[in-house]
């Protein structure tokens, strides 16, 4: 059998590192006697209701599927370790952090976003990028993506926006007049539009990508002094990504190619490893910027808000049972530990409340006891009782209420969270007349080399060619503005695909 790789071995290798055979038991742990049949009243005659050992297998059968995520269907997860390589207790007290060497266990899932659970790997999309730490405080989730921006900076438009990027309600068909439709009247969309069409849009497997929590938090020190700050952690494996062909042979060849580089990888000992980053804005910063801080469609430059190293993850376990620690994991920007905390980010203060609730629809109310959920590393005590599938000692006889006389679990207000000050009048502020084009532009002229600009031209319009024209002219207008080459590229592209479409038309008419 040369040449089977380790993931295509995980079979054969379970079964040598097994002794001998287990007893076969049903759910509530019998032993069963013969799996090779149905109980019936005789050979030929019809099943009889007694038979348990069918009705617990078939049961649990009929249950197994869980909803797939809405989004970030597809994935990939595995497990290792968080490490402080730098001090930065001078701006978070996060016990996490505490002494340069500490080391907290952890998880990771990585995602593509759009498709569905049985979509390729190698999709042009975003990635998910997914960490939870496993801290003495709770756990701490870090949902983050492989690109330090996002499409929208309204959650308002987010359930929209992830419309048009599935299926048309009638055809069930993906289709391009929704997809673009939506992000040229949307022209916030640019930034990451301008980067999903990159070569960032297909990497080449998770590990050769980097990730960024996007949003805007804030870090709180000991002395309940407070800065903002953007998380990056950075492949050490090396940028690598796969062109539009690449990708597309692929798709067909080993859809599930990301997530077999990273089993492999793993069980070869070739553990996957990043190097974690801080920028760091102080209040005074933010409130005299020219952008606003907490736009998720802007980056923060690195000139003027350098990146601090602090740590590095290491992924060195993959998961014992894809379902249960990947399938079931769940990750929520609302966990979080004291010392980091939200900031008034819109797209992360509509994430706050939409993860959890998705969760609760999706594993139950219990979805936090589950035992890759659980925060193990630290005593979980509250006033939350019963619900289905409660997995623990329901905190035995301990009292349900609060306050209560009888010794039950007390806040303490030292983990208060830190105070800030705002003003202004409760109402729906729109931000259409954002700068949305600067950043795009710098994107394009510094960021990207003349190869990548050909790409991106290439693969946008390889992809909007598909939409209606009025669509494409909008698309046009829109990048013309961020800077009028990338704009004329496009359109001349675009023309392009017009006329060689009117030739082929051309000569399936004179054939007819």
């Amino acid at each position: 059998m040369a040449g089977r790789d380790k993931a295509t071995n995980q079979m054969k290798e379970w079964s040598e590192a097994k002794q001998a055979r287990e007893q076969l038991t049903t759910g509530v742990g019998a032993p069963v006697g013969d799996k090779l049949c149905i109980e019936t009243v005789g050979p030929r005659g019809p099943l009889v209701m007694q038979d348990f050992v069918f009705q617990d297998e078939m049961a649990h059968f009929n249950r197994e599927r869980i909803p797939e995520r809405v989004v970030h269907a597809k994935g990939a997860g595995a497990f290792g370790y968080f490490e402080v390589t730098h001090d930065i207790t001078q701006y978070c007290k996060a016990k996490i952090f505490e002494h340069v060497g500490k080391r907290t266990p952890m998880a990771v899932r990585f995602s593509t976003v759009g498709g569905e659970k049985g979509s390729a790997d190698t999709a042009r999309d975003p990635r998910g990028f997914a960490l939870k730490f496993y801290t003495e405080e709770g756990n701490w989730d870090l949902v983050g993506n492989n690109t330090p921006v996002f499409f929208i900076r309204d959650p308002i438009f987010f359930p929209n926006f992830i419309h048009t990027q599935k299926r048309n309600p009638v055809t069930n068909l993906k289709d391009p007049d929704m997809f673009w439709d939506f992000l040229t009247l949307r022209p916030e969309s640019m930034h990451q539009v301008s980067f999903l069409f990159s070569d960032r849009g297909t990497p080449d497997g998770f590990r050769h990508m980097n990730g960024y929590g996007s949003h805007t938090f804030k870090l709180v020190n000991a002395n309940d002094d407070a800065v903002y700050c953007k998380f990056h952690y950075k492949t050490n494996q090396g940028i690598k990504n796969l062109t539009d062909a690449q990708a597309a042979e692929l798709s067909m060849n080993d859809p599930d190619y990301a997530t077999r580089d990273l089993y492999n990888a793993i069980e070869d000992g070739s553990f996957p490893s990043y190097t974690f980053y801080i920028q760091v804005m102080t209040f005074e910063q933010a409130s005299t910027w020219k952008w606003n801080p907490f736009d998720l469609t802007k980056v923060w430059p690195h000139a003027d808000f350098p990146l601090k190293p602090f740590g590095r993850i290491v992924f060195n376990r993959n998961p014992k049972n894809y379902f249960a620690e990947v399938e079931q994991i769940a990750f929520s920007p609302a966990h979080m530990v004291p010392g980091i905390e939200a900031s008034p980010d819109k797209m992360l203060q509509g994430r706050l409340y939409s993860y959890s609730d998705t969760h609760r629809h999706r594993l139950g109310s219990n979805y936090l006891q589950l035992p890759v959920n659980s925060s193990y590393r630290s005593h979980v005590r509250n006033y939350q009782r019963d619900g289905p599938q409660c997995l623990d000692d329901n905190q035995e006889g301990a009292p349900n209420y609060f306050p209560n006389s009888f010794q039950g679990p007390d806040h303490d207000h030292k983990y208060l969270a830190h105070t800030v000050h705002y003003s202004g009048d409760c109402k729906r502020y729109r931000t259409d007349d954002d700068d949305n084009s600067t950043q795009v532009g710098n994107f394009w002229r510094k960021v990207l080399t003349e190869d990548g600009r050909k790409h991106l031209i290439s693969n946008m319009a390889g992809h909007l060619k598909n939409a209606q024209e009025f669509i494409q002219k909008r698309a046009v207008a829109n990048y013309s503005k961020c800077d009028p080459e990338y704009g004329r590229r496009l359109e001349e592209a675009l023309t392009k695909h017009r006329q060689e479409n009117a030739v082929d038309e051309s000569i399936f008419n004179e054939k007819l």
